[in-house]
């Protein structure tokens, strides 16, 4: 079997996985920026909204930094995988830009 990962035909966003007499490209998680394999374990660098812990790309929870991402009043944040929504709280709805008693 010839390894044709070792020419890396993938893309940047892709790893090489050698098959018998072939060889597929797997798309790297979502947490990472390039990979080496499978999983948040085997990223190259960390994807925006992804921090480096126990050798692992995890998601930063915005919503629990020391300072606030959510500043308009009566708005609340919430996390999402790799990034975070500003939304209006319970009560209240958006009304060009501004979180208004409804």
């Amino acid at each position: 079997d010839l390894d044709e990962c070792a020419a890396s035909p993938c893309k940047d966003h892709q790893y090489c996985l050698n098959t018998d007499g072939s060889f597929s490209c797997k798309a790297c998680d979502a947490s990472c920026v390039g990979c080496t394999g499978e999983g948040s374990d085997k990223c190259k660098t960390c994807a925006s909204g992804y921090l480096k812990e126990d050798e692992k790309c995890t998601d930063i929870d915005e919503c629990n930094l020391p300072e606030k991402v959510c500043v308009k009043e009566n708005q609340d944040c919430i996390n999402t995988l790799g990034s975070y929504k500003c939304v209006c709280s319970e009560g209240f709805e958006d009304k060009d830009g501004t979180c208004v008693q409804t």
